[in-house]
């Protein structure tokens, strides 16, 4: 039996056909959606994640051949199998050179259409970039790369830094490597040092003793002892006062921390991963950060690219988002037009993924119809279509 999490989206205006290949499929173990027209399968696509698409070529309204041009335009990877009564040599060669996977005539035997369908799975795309339970929704190259990279270091105990512009996704890929370390099963302890005053920072970090300073009513252990064993992330450490810099830099070199206050120091054993939107090359010439600290933060570096530079992954993550997001308010969406998908695809993102996520919220929120249309797209990132 085939694993049923894997998914193929079957579309056909006729009942029962459509009834007939899903029970072959669901008989091989495979989780089947089915669409009765080629209108409602983009909708599907919005919200379902199939791993192979097999359709009809002749149906009322959109054919199977304007189907999968629109399958190719938002889910470039993703297989799709033809199958139809009326085929012919000429439409079977002109759908193979435009990159149809495969086209079978009806009727069609049944061992030759999973056969068909097997080694389309084979090439079909991997919505988690080829790393088992992990949370970064990619087919990016670039980001099954820096996948493979973090895979490699989570392995290890070496310091990461992560940089990237605000929202692409730092926190999580540091979640990520830590999830995939020996140290999984302890804290992943996350701190934002841009946030917090610079007098709070250093009590939060490394703790305090009672009486260290007013308000300090009782004994607080600080990220790095509350995290032993496990993981300390230090967003925005481009950010971190000078002064605690000096102090970051001994806790990494001795693995020791001094809580506020207290005259003896004690161990840590915790895993630093770092992340910076800034150019710390920059702030150590201009003598905003340290550059011993630099080179203890940065063992490995890797680089999250912005969502413009990536926009293959947009349609997966709106998917992904719309679902999640109709979860969280109870309402019954298909997706996103295929005109609302466009706007999203071209819009400039200069907040990254956490705008993306941030601008679907919205349309979740006011949607009034099961498909989310351009204009309510257009009236959440707050420009009109043709600023795009």
């Amino acid at each position: 039996m085939t694993d049923a999490a894997t998914t193929i989206l079957i579309v056909d205006d006729d009942p029962t056909l459509l009834r007939l290949l899903g029970m072959l499929l669901h008989q091989e173990g495979f989780r089947v959606v089915a669409a009765d027209s080629a209108e409602r399968a983009l909708a599907l696509l919005q919200t379902e994640r199939p791993q192979l698409v097999i359709t009809d070529l002749r149906m009322g309204g959109m054919d199977g051949l304007a189907l999968f041009e629109a399958v190719r335009r938002n889910f470039p990877l993703l297989p799709v199998i033809i199958l139809t009564a009326h085929g012919t040599i000429p439409e079977a060669v002109q759908a193979t050179r435009q990159g149809v996977f495969g086209f079978l005539s009806k009727p069609y035997e049944a061992g030759a259409l999973l056969d068909e369908v097997r080694r389309a799975l084979l090439t079909g795309p991997d919505l988690t970039g080829g790393q088992p339970d992990c949370p970064v929704i990619t087919r990016n190259p670039a980001m099954l790369a820096l996948l493979d990279e973090a895979r490699a270091v989570a392995a290890t105990d070496v310091s990461v830094l992560v940089t990237g512009d605000t929202g692409t996704g730092k926190e999580l890929l540091a979640q990520t490597i830590h999830d995939w370390s020996p140290r999984r099963s302890q804290p992943f302890m996350a701190v934002n040092c841009a946030a917090i005053p610079e007098q709070l920072l250093e009590s939060e970090l490394f703790g305090h003793v009672r009486g260290a300073f007013t308000g300090a009513v009782r004994d607080h252990d600080g990220l790095f002892r509350a995290a032993r064993g496990g993981t300390v992330f230090l967003d925005e450490i481009g950010d971190m006062p000078p002064a605690l810099q000096g102090k970051m830099l001994r806790v990494l070199q001795e693995r020791r921390v001094r809580p506020v206050g207290a005259t003896r120091d004690g161990e840590v054993d915790v895993r630093v991963i770092s992340a910076t939107h800034r150019n710390l090359e920059a702030d150590i010439s201009a003598g905003r950060f340290r550059q011993d600290l630099y080179y203890r933060i940065n063992v490995v570096t890797l680089h999250l690219p912005p969502l413009a530079r990536r926009r293959d992954d947009i349609p997966l993550l709106v998917q992904h988002f719309v679902g999640t997001l109709a979860g969280k308010y109870r309402k019954a969406l298909a997706g996103v037009s295929g005109e609302a998908l466009d706007l999203l695809v071209r819009a400039s993102w200069p907040g990254n993924v956490r705008q993306l996520f941030n601008v679907l919220e919205k349309c979740v929120a006011l949607a009034t119809t099961p498909v989310i249309p351009a204009t309510l797209v257009e009236r959440a990132l707050n420009r009109p279509a043709e600023d795009l």
